[in-house]
């Protein structure tokens, strides 16, 4: 059922997600060729030039600044490609638009009013492939989790995840342009939210929209929350949202930590991070979910393909009535 907004706390996700189908297949993607450096926080594999590329979030385990590289597979093993970019960025997420790739991270910068800390935007990327990416946009100040989608009609849905007044610890909102050289911070900052999608003391944000074959956008994400110690707990989630009415569905856990093969973390208040990085949807009914995990490594794992029951139940046009 798309309605207009129903919260739904971490606690009570989890409890619904105990009685569906589980993940299965954990597997560790192997990083080489970036010394002593983690990779986390990856894209979902994409073609590119005719081979399949991962972009990932490179860093020492000690430090928050990052580069973003394009892996390509050798031997069993992804490895940097030979000649590619490399961008001075956060968390890569990737998307087509107008036959052109689009590639997208978040900057931090020495903050403009408090010293000694960093500030942040969402930059965006476009070019034929790879070699030929170009800035293009930058989000607002501050913000993270912007993502891109073409829609049936070619114009192009953006979700944003604005903080502070308007989002308070982080909630998604979404709007839509006729074309990429309407994106600019102002139209970015207008967006509405997405009404009462999360509780004030909870956040989320979306990491990857898919345009589903009835036209419903389904949008991969994550929400969010501290415990009593100030420990993070991050869970995969997913929500459709239909773009011509802004309607959108309850979200719905795909994943936990414990799901995944365990492993290192950053720090100890990041062992229970999975940070939704891509979904590639296969013709069998599954979907491989790529993540981050505890800011250390990346993964995959097999769930249930989250937004075929979509596809199945709903058409913009019935529920437009």
């Amino acid at each position: 059922m798309l309605s207009k907004g129903n919260a739904q706390t971490c606690e009570q996700l989890l409890e619904e997600f105990t009685s569906k189908a589980q993940p299965t297949n954990p597997e560790k993607i192997v990083f080489s060729g970036i010394g002593v450096n983690d990779v986390y926080n990856i894209s979902a594999p994409f073609e590119d030039e005719g081979e399949l590329v991962i972009a990932g979030r490179v860093e020492s385990r000690d430090s928050e600044h990052s580069n973003v590289y394009f892996f390509v597979k050798r031997n069993g093993e992804w490895v940097p490609r030979e000649n590619a970019p490399v961008l001075e960025l956060q968390d890569p997420f990737f998307t087509k638009i107008a036959g052109e790739l689009v590639v997208g991270g978040v900057q931090i910068f020495p903050h403009p009013t408090l010293e000694g800390k960093l500030g942040w935007r969402t930059v965006f990327y476009k070019g034929r492939s790879i070699a030929n990416l170009k800035q293009f946009a930058k989000g607002p100040d501050g913000m993270k989790d912007l993502r891109l989608v073409e829609l049936k009609d070619g114009s192009i849905g953006i979700l944003t995840r604005p903080q502070g007044e308007k989002g308070g610890r982080g909630k998604i909102g979404w709007t839509r342009i006729s074309s990429l050289s309407e994106l600019t911070t102002e139209v970015i900052d207008e967006a509405p939210l997405l009404d009462d999608q999360f509780i004030d003391e909870q956040w989320g944000g979306g990491n990857e929209a898919h345009l589903l074959a009835n036209g419903l956008i389904g949008v991969l994400g994550h929400i969010a929350s501290f415990d009593e110690q100030g420990s993070r707990h991050y869970y995969p989630m997913v929500f459709v949202i239909d773009p011509e009415t802004g309607a959108f569905s309850d979200m719905e856990l795909i994943a936990t930590r414990r799901h995944f093969l365990p492993g290192p973390s950053k720090r100890p208040d990041l062992a229970d991070v999975v940070f939704s990085g891509g979904l590639v949807r296969k013709s069998d009914g599954t979907a491989d979910l790529y993540a981050g995990i505890s800011d250390a490594e990346a993964q995959k794992i097999t769930i249930t393909d989250p937004f075929l029951s979509y596809e199945q139940k709903f058409s913009i046009k019935e529920k437009s009535k």
